[in-house]
C-alpha cells in the first residue's frame, strides 16, 4: 500500500473489502464480506431503470489517542429510512445499518489516513433496487452493502475561501420531488449545471427554489448557511436535503451562544450576511470569498482578505476537533469502533 496521505483528494481508493446483505423474500440476510468491488446486477433491476436506489456519506476519524471514531452514524441510518420510504425501498434496519458501517471500517483499518493529514476514511452505505421489473414499480428484492474509501478535502481550496455563481437555469429538485432524502436523481440533476458553473471557473453553484426562484435553496452538493451578527442562518424547505453536518454546526452555534435561524432565506439577503458558507459531510464548511450573480451582473463579496470568515473558522474548529478527539464531545455524538 502506497499512499499519499498528505496529499489525497476526494476520489475512490480501492480498499480490501466491502460488505453486503441482500432483502429476499421479505426479510434481510446475513452480512457477507467480499474483496470484489464489482455487483452482479439483474438487466432489468429497477435501480438501472428507475433510480430507485439511495446512498450516505459519513466518516471514521483516527484522532491523536489512536482511537478509531464514528461520527453520528445513527442519523445517516435515519436518514436512509426516510430514503427509503420516499422511494419505496426496503427500509435497512439501524441494528443492521451499524454492524455493516462498523465491520467495513474493521476490515479495512490500514486505510484510515493518519491524524493530522486532514484526511479521513470515507463511509459510503448503498441501497440498491435489484429485483428485476419492466413496469413501473418497486422491486421485490434489494441489496444494502457498505464500502470505504481514504479521502482528502472535498473542493480542491479545503478549508479556505472559494467563488460561487447564482445557478437560475436548472433546478436542483421539484418543489414536491425528492429534494429533501439522498436519492441518486438528485445529484444527476446537478451535473451539467455543476459543469457550466466549472467552466466558469467557480467551485459551484448556488440553486434557488423551483417554484419561484426567489430562495436560496442548495450549494450544489452542499447545504448553504449565512452569518449575521451573532446569527447563524440556513435556509428552510421541502427541496432541501437535512445535512448532519448543518443539524451539527446549528448545535454549536448554539453552543457559542449563537442565535439560530431555519427559515426561507430570500436571494436579496445575501448581501446582509458578514459571511457565507456551503457545508456537508465531504466538505464540513467551505467558506464562499463571493457569489457571483452573472444574470443582473452583481456580486457579492466576503472574505475580503482572502481567509475565512472568523466564526466560520471556529465553527469549523470545533466540529473537526469533536471528530477528530481534540475536545470533549458534550453532545454523544462520537461511537469508538474497536
Amino acid at each position: 500500500m502506497n499512499i499519499d496521505w498528505q496529499n489525497l483528494t476526494f476520489g475512490y481508493t480501492r480498499t480490501d473489502y466491502n460488505v453486503r446483505c441482500y432483502f429476499r423474500d421479505g426479510k434481510w440476510g446475513e452480512l457477507e464480506i467480499t474483496s470484489d468491488e464489482y455487483i452482479p446486477i439483474h438487466i432489468a433491476a429497477t435501480c438501472l431503470h428507475y433510480g430507485q436506489e439511495s446512498f450516505e456519506g459519513m466518516k471514521a476519524y483516527l484522532g491523536k489517542d489512536e482511537k478509531i471514531r464514528l461520527f453520528r452514524w445513527q442519523e445517516n441510518a435515519r436518514r436512509m429510512k426516510r430514503s427509503a420510504e420516499g422511494i419505496k425501498l426496503a427500509v435497512v434496519p439501524e441494528e443492521l445499518f451499524h454492524k455493516a458501517i462498523v465491520k467495513a471500517v474493521q476490515l479495512n483499518k490500514k486505510f484510515i489516513p493518519p491524524y493530522g493529514t486532514g484526511s479521513s476514511l470515507y463511509v459510503r452505505p448503498l441501497l440498491l433496487g435489484t429485483g428485476a421489473e419492466v413496469g413501473v414499480k418497486p422491486a421485490n428484492e434489494y441489496m444494502f452493502m457498505v464500502f470505504v474509501t481514504p479521502v482528502g478535502p472535498y473542493f480542491k481550496t479545503g478549508f479556505k475561501p472559494g467563488d460561487m455563481m447564482i445557478c437560475r437555469d436548472f433546478d436542483r429538485a421539484a418543489p414536491l420531488g425528492t429534494g429533501h432524502i439522498k436519492v441518486g436523481g438528485n445529484y444527476a440533476a446537478s451535473l451539467l449545471s455543476l459543469e457550466k458553473g466549472h467552466d466558469k471557473g467557480f467551485a459551484s453553484v448556488i440553486y434557488l427554489d423551483a417554484k419561484e426562484k426567489k430562495y436560496i435553496d442548495e450549494c450544489g452538493p452542499a447545504n448553504f448557511f449565512g452569518i449575521k451578527g451573532d446569527t447563524y442562518i440556513t435556509p428552510d424547505s421541502h427541496t432541501i436535503l437535512p445535512s448532519i453536518t448543518n443539524l451539527s454546526l446549528q448545535e454549536i452555534a448554539r453552543e457559542m451562544g449563537m442565535k439560530v435561524e431555519k427559515r426561507p432565506v430570500p436571494l436579496e439577503e445575501i448581501g446582509d450576511f458578514d459571511e457565507v458558507g456551503a457545508c456537508g459531510t465531504a466538505a464540513v464548511i467551505s467558506p464562499i470569498r463571493k457569489i457571483v450573480d452573472l444574470e443582473n451582473m452583481i456580486t457579492y463579496e466576503y472574505c475580503k482578505d482572502g481567509n475565512p470568515g472568523p466564526v466560520s473558522t471556529k465553527l469549523y474548529n470545533r466540529l473537526t476537533a469533536i471528530q477528530y478527539g481534540d475536545e470533549p464531545d458534550p453532545f454523544g455524538w462520537i461511537e469508538f469502533v474497536d
